[in-house]
């Protein structure tokens, strides 16, 4: 119970008192009090109107006093145009700091018990991780925190699309164009060497389209007839056959690209449970489909495709099995969510995919509710908008597309530069610096993609997601450094008060503050949206750092206002760090 909840439980019963009505907690909205108000809480009465058949200004000043009479908590109210403005003892606030600056758990509850399955990543391995990629894989992880912080069981896991003509690309460009180099040998990363491949298929194959083109066939038929493409179908051929060749050169080109990945989820601080490969799911809907049809959940075409009907869902008919028995993209998500589902037997699978596949998902999920399989209601998809460079879009085909890696290394390069002309690299060794520098880095990139909702396309822009002030990763950390730097220079242990000091206007607000960051993760873990957390942290660190303006800790004008003056920044450390950390960001000491 925090004090929005109380309250909440305080005017229920106020109405029924003066009014004989039940309202439920649901209907009752509170708000806190904007800065240029007196009060602590604000109780939005308009949608009382109705039920209570009088005027808003009437009913607030009927609930103020009976509040102020009635409940010890309040001990003033003020009403606004229809508002009512209530002011919160200070003496509530101070004992929830005594009670809780020192709890290492403060923020994590059990309040869920399901288990969760959270994919995400999903690359290709034609290509290396790109910046694309890093809004779904910093989302996937933070909400897989964010999820398991309030009692869920998470799992988290990784769809690897290492199958198809795209992979084939990638290798008849190889075998073209490589003369049997390695990445080793050419003293490169092995998902960008492979990934630089995909990029030569697809230069030559415009070159080859244009000589067509030239040589008097039309463009759709020059694109058809490209020798490089006609070679790259024909190895997925023997690659669907089994063909030893084959299949021994994809087994290494892709183990590059493995060991590519390996390094950036390491430097990225990534993990996962299990790993799922495309190979390995992509005919397992096979048979799935065909019991589905011998259910006639499903009907056959004259070609004996095998399809499904959603019309009645507003939807069309949908392909699961062509003509000649082969699966397409559907029927292996259906074999891929079906043996997940087998795996861990989850109540939820989550999804983390772009908004582009927005249709895809739903339908799937149609699918699987259609066919009864007991996965289907647990299916969801985390939706989130494409993210850009300020200078466009990115294609990987056309080789424009920034990879992970060196946005990563852009992003240590700016924290560098940034702090050495902020000049806070005194007392610092070298190699103290490095991790400093990569502890900021990738804090500035994680929190700015994670700080827009994920609904909301976004563009990423480098220089402004490292700035030390306003709402970045940066200021946040800095937040939690100058904390660490006050409570190391404490010299006082035990911080039981003898008397309870008074607290000012500043102290109250940061104390509010922290004081509903559990039901903020609440909210973030039922909206699966990290962006919820990141404003958590920066409003702390920002009304922190406004405490400090105010307020001396260590020469506070008594011993027992120091106290709990440290009290606040134990409480404030530990919330800033614990809420980095669900955010999969580093809360450094010094800085």
């Amino acid at each position: 119970m925090n004090i929005v909840s109380i309250l909440k439980a305080s005017i229920q019963k106020a109405v029924e008192a003066l009014y004989d009505k039940k309202v439920s907690l649901e209907e009752l909205s509170i708000n806190e009090t904007k800065a240029e108000f007196s009060g602590d809480y604000t109780l939005v009465t308009f949608s009382l109107t109705k039920l209570l058949q009088k005027k808003p200004d009437e009913i607030a000043h009927e609930l103020g006093s009976y509040l102020l009479a009635n409940d010890p908590l309040v001990t003033d109210f003020e009403v606004i145009k229809g508002f009512l403005n209530v002011t919160i003892h200070s003496d509530y606030f101070i004992e929830f700091l005594a009670g809780n600056y020192s709890n290492s758990q403060y923020g994590k509850s059990d309040w869920a018990h399901e288990k969760i399955m959270v994919e995400y990543s999903s690359p290709n391995t034609n290509k290396p991780l790109h910046f694309g990629h890093l809004r779904n894989i910093f989302l996937g992880h933070a909400v897989a925190a964010i999820l398991k912080n309030v009692g869920n069981e998470v799992v988290k896991v990784n769809l690897i699309n290492d199958r198809g003509i795209h992979i084939c690309k990638s290798m008849i460009a190889w075998q073209l164009f490589a003369n049997g180099i390695t990445p080793e040998q050419a003293h490169v990363k092995g998902d960008h060497f492979v990934g630089d491949y995909y990029v030569k298929f697809n230069d030559e194959y415009k070159l080859q389209v244009a000589t067509l083109i030239a040589d008097g066939m039309n463009e759709e038929l020059a694109k058809k007839e490209a020798p490089i493409m006609l070679a790259a179908q024909d190895m997925l051929r023997k690659w669907e056959a089994g063909d030893e060749a084959t299949l021994t050169l994809w087994k290494t080109m892709n183990s590059w690209v493995y060991a590519g990945f390996d390094v950036s989820y390491k430097k990225l601080g990534i993990t996962f449970e299990h790993i799922y490969y495309e190979s390995q799911t992509y005919l397992s809907g096979k048979s799935i489909v065909e019991k589905a049809l011998a259910n006639q959940l499903l009907f056959q075409k004259e070609d004996q495709s095998v399809w499904i009907d959603l019309t009645d869902a507003g939807l069309d008919q949908k392909l699961l099995l062509r003509g000649d028995g082969t699966s397409v993209y559907m029927t292996q998500d259906i074999g891929t969510a079906m043996l997940k589902y087998n795996d861990y037997h989850t109540d939820k699978s989550v999804y983390v995919i772009g908004d582009e596949q927005n249709y895809h998902m739903q339908v799937l999920k149609l699918i699987m509710q259609k066919m009864k399989e007991p996965c289907a209601d647990g299916i969801q998809h985390l939706s989130y908008g494409m993210v850009e460079l300020p200078t466009g879009k990115m294609k990987s085909r056309e080789g424009t597309v920034v990879d992970a890696d060196d946005m990563v290394d852009e992003m240590v390069g700016i924290a560098k530069k940034n702090t050495e002309e902020l000049g806070k690299v005194d007392g610092f060794s070298s190699e103290e610096l490095l991790q400093l520098y990569n502890t900021l880095g990738l804090g500035a990139l994680k929190f700015y993609l994670l700080r827009v909702d994920p609904k909301k396309k976004m563009i990423f822009n480098p220089e402004e997601s490292i700035d030390f002030h306003g709402f970045t990763g940066p200021f946040v950390q800095y937040s939690h450094a100058r904390i660490s730097s006050i409570l190391r220079k404490a010299t006082v242990e035990d911080l039981t008060l003898d008397v309870k000091p008074a607290i000012s206007r500043t102290e109250k607000n940061l104390l509010k503050l922290l004081e509903q960051y559990p039901a903020i993760l609440f909210q973030a873990a039922k909206e699966m949206n990290p962006s919820i957390v990141c404003n958590a942290v920066y409003q702390v660190a920002k009304e922190f750092n406004a405490f400090l303006v105010d307020h001396s800790v260590l020469k506070a004008a008594d011993a027992n206002t120091m106290k709990q003056r440290l009290q606040i920044c134990l409480l404030c450390k530990h919330v800033i760090a614990h809420g980095l950390h669900l955010l999969g960001i580093a809360a450094p000491e010094r800085m």
